[in-house]
């Protein structure tokens, strides 16, 4: 048995649709009956699979088709055995244990004296909470401050030290980006009101 296609029907369905080869070499291609990918054709069988471009898929070349196209007695060959589909995996939210859970909002203070130059954002990625926790113990308006004492991330493993760094880093080189941009904007003003 020659090696087929990954997804074979649907092969077939976008060879049927977006090409000019025989129902012969289709079949022989996508290993089905001649007969099924007349139905494919007619519109009788595979009527809901979705067509799989086998060109995009680099199983078929496009010259390869075109030569086949032009000669009903040439056989289609594939370039290669696609066996899975490669699926890029979602970042999965970091799970913190119900003991350390606690340890956010003291994490959040400590981050908020130390490092003060850290947007809510950057805390809540770093420690693993919310905006709106944040920004309610920076007010000091969270339910339970007067319970916080400030403790480091870094100690109670909710964030590594190089992470830290790289936030901390990151939040410098926006603070001097807005200085900047503000003694830009009093020259500006100052020209302006000269």
């Amino acid at each position: 048995m020659s090696e087929t296609p990954f997804m074979p029907k649907a092969t077939a369905v976008w060879l049927v649709e977006n090409t000019t080869l025989t129902f012969k070499q289709i079949a022989e291609f996508c290993n089905l009956h001649e007969l099924e990918v007349k139905g494919i054709a007619d519109g009788d069988v595979a009527k809901s699979i979705k067509a799989y471009n086998p060109i995009l898929a680099g199983q078929l070349s496009r010259d390869e088709v075109e030569n086949c196209s032009k000669d009903p007695e040439k056989k289609l060959s594939l370039l290669q055995k696609i066996d899975e589909v490669e699926v890029k995996e979602r970042k999965k939210p970091k799970y913190t244990p119900l003991s350390k859970r606690q340890d956010r909002p003291d994490a959040i203070l400590w981050l908020c004296k130390n490092a003060s130059e850290l947007t809510d954002g950057q805390i809540s990625k770093l420690v693993g909470s919310t905006k709106g926790t944040v920004s309610l113990i920076r007010k000091r308006s969270y339910w339970n401050f007067s319970n916080l004492k400030p403790r480091d991330p870094v100690i109670l493993a909710l964030c590594t030290q190089e992470a830290f760094e790289k936030s901390i880093a990151k939040a410098k080189r926006r603070v001097e980006r807005e200085k900047k941009a503000k003694i830009r904007e009093e020259k500006k003003t100052q020209v302006a009101s000269v």
